[in-house]
């Protein structure tokens, strides 16, 4: 095992160790995209968590430790047109706000749209 820095990310093992994390993070994602759409629901488990799995490999990602790997930015965006689609699809069903729908909207839209980047500008 190789040692690079004093960094708690600097070695081998730890690289190891966020590989393992983020292919976590993106199996938990391919699940949820490739189960049941009612899953993906806005009051359904994966419609809550799936946003939040992103986010987290968008933060580390962007911390440039060796070991997170993003899928490519045209599976980051497949992905978000069967989300958003789902989302559309059931919303108003949940009776939110215009405000409201309209900022969530606009943060899961960023939340996809930002991992895309991130992923394209790694590749």
């Amino acid at each position: 095992m190789g040692t690079w820095g004093a960094g708690n990310f600097d070695s081998d093992a730890a690289a190891d160790h966020l590989a393992g994390l983020a292919d976590r993070l993106v199996t938990e994602v391919t699940d949820a995209m490739n189960g049941d759409p009612v899953e993906l629901e806005p009051d359904e488990y994966g419609g809550m968590t799936v946003p939040c799995n992103l986010e987290l490999l968008l933060v580390l990602a962007r911390q440039g430790w060796v070991g997170v790997a993003l899928p490519s930015p045209e599976v980051i965006r497949a992905w978000q047109e069967t989300f958003l689609a789902v989302w559309e699809r059931t919303i108003d069903g949940l009776e939110p706000s215009r405000a409201y729908k309209d900022e969530r909207r606009a943060v899961l839209n960023g939340t996809f749209e930002q991992l895309a980047a991130a992923s394209a500008a790694v590749k």
